[in-house]
């Protein structure tokens, strides 16, 4: 992102911002160094109990954080907001990360492996999600291209279009994305979709929850369409999960 940050090293009280990377810690073994995390952070599940929650992503109680007094705090461009960042910048150390594709989010693994003393179990984890990978695009070569809508939210319906992480994990699912002329998270009009006519509909676990009841919604705009409730945390999640990303891609 451009930025600089001057960290203690090793860091000893660390707040996450971001569940998936709140989850990259917990693999990367920093237990007793995380100190806070937000109400999202749901993996580990333990660490709910155990951990300061520090409020939403975008909604930090800041004299939460304040009370922690962290030597670091990790966060991400798109998931916090960029006015409480630079408020937590002027106090404590924050490092930020910016991930919209595969190799972003290997490189961001090995950096905070890097800056929380944890550099070669950071390493070994990118080396095995990269070798996964290259095994999913193994397996998708064959097939047939499938275009699909991936979608994130209801009333107002939004999909995932370009420069997003899901547009990234649809295509390395062997997926063309029905949206991807378009930026971000476009809202999308039942005409659009229609017109769209995408082979396949992604329905996300999150952040929306999506449920079978929707389908008929769909259905009315692209009646042949396979429409299909899908695990948000595998598409969207750019930490450790990745590990697990790879396996399930295979029979999206």
């Amino acid at each position: 992102m451009g930025r600089e940050t001057a960290v203690s090293f090793p860091p000893r009280r660390i707040v996450s911002i971001v569940p998936s990377q709140t989850e990259l810690l917990h693999d990367l073994g920093l237990d007793a160094e995380v100190a806070g995390l937000t109400k999202f952070c749901v993996h580990p599940a333990q660490w709910r109990r155990s951990k300061m929650q520090v409020g939403g992503t975008k909604q930090l109680h800041l004299d939460r954080i304040d009370a922690l007094q962290p030597d670091l705090i990790i966060g991400n461009k798109e998931e916090n907001d960029r006015e409480q960042i630079e408020t937590l910048a002027r106090r404590y150390p924050v490092w930020m990360s910016d991930v919209r594709s595969l190799p972003d989010a290997l490189d961001m693994i090995t950096r905070i492996g890097e800056i929380t003393d944890r550099a070669a179990q950071a390493i070994e984890l990118s080396s095995r999600i990269a070798q996964a990978f290259d095994e999913l695009k193994a397996f998708v070569a064959g097939r047939s291209v499938r275009r699909a809508a991936y979608f994130i939210w209801r009333n107002p319906w939004m999909a995932a279009a370009s420069d997003t992480f899901i547009h990234e994990m649809m295509g390395r699912a062997g997926f063309l994305n029905a949206f991807g002329h378009l930026e971000r998270y476009p809202e999308i009009s039942p005409t659009q979709l229609a017109a769209a006519n995408p082979d396949v509909i992604l329905l996300s676990s999150e952040p929306y929850p999506f449920r079978e009841k929707h389908f008929a919604a769909f259905s009315a705009c692209c009646p042949t369409a396979d429409i299909r409730i899908v695990d948000g945390e595998m598409f969207s999640w750019y930490g450790s999960r990745l590990l697990q990303t790879a396996g399930y891609l295979r029979w999206v």
